[in-house]
């Protein structure tokens, strides 16, 4: 269930990157670099988590300055997600494992100074600026963080199964 104020979305936030950063601590580099079937690594998801806390804050910036707000990104349209993320592990493709755990850590606090720097109504009292959208900020916040911290952890934990 999705987070309705800023007090649960902090919550929810600081619950689910504790749970991953304990989960990645432990893993090798050869373990992150090990990639599977779809040509995907452990680094790949890590490093895609980080750059998509990056978006939703540029997300919220350019709606707030009234620019145009591109989602995912410019070019792009939700339906070009495979093909966005496939460049994307492209253009991550020399970042090794130290720096994706480090883009996560400074992605996480990012989001967090962010989340904590807003009201409550400032983050739930509407649809998010230029979103075209109903979501509030505090959500499109949880889906660029605490989601996708979730799933990263879903499959990283699978991974390290599989291996």
């Amino acid at each position: 269930m999705a987070a309705t104020n800023k007090t649960e979305l902090l919550e929810v936030s600081e619950k689910e990157f504790a749970k991953l950063e304990r989960l990645i601590a432990a893993i090798t580099n050869e373990q992150a670099i090990q990639q599977d079937e779809d040509a995907t690594s452990i680094k790949d998801v890590v490093a895609h988590r980080a750059h998509w806390i990056g978006l939703f804050l540029g997300w919220y910036s350019d709606g707030q300055a009234g620019k145009p707000v591109y989602f995912p990104a410019k070019g792009y349209k939700w339906n070009d997600l495979k093909r966005y993320n496939s460049e994307l592990r492209l253009q991550q493709k020399d970042m090794g494992w130290d720096a994706a755990v480090s883009a996560l850590q400074d992605g996480n606090a990012k989001l967090m100074q962010f989340i904590q720097s807003h009201s409550n109504s400032g983050l739930y009292d509407g649809p998010m600026q230029g979103a075209n959208n109903n979501w509030t900020t505090g959500r499109w916040a949880e889906a660029a963080g605490p989601s996708h911290f979730r799933s990263a952890a879903k499959y990283i934990r699978a991974r390290l199964r599989s291996m």
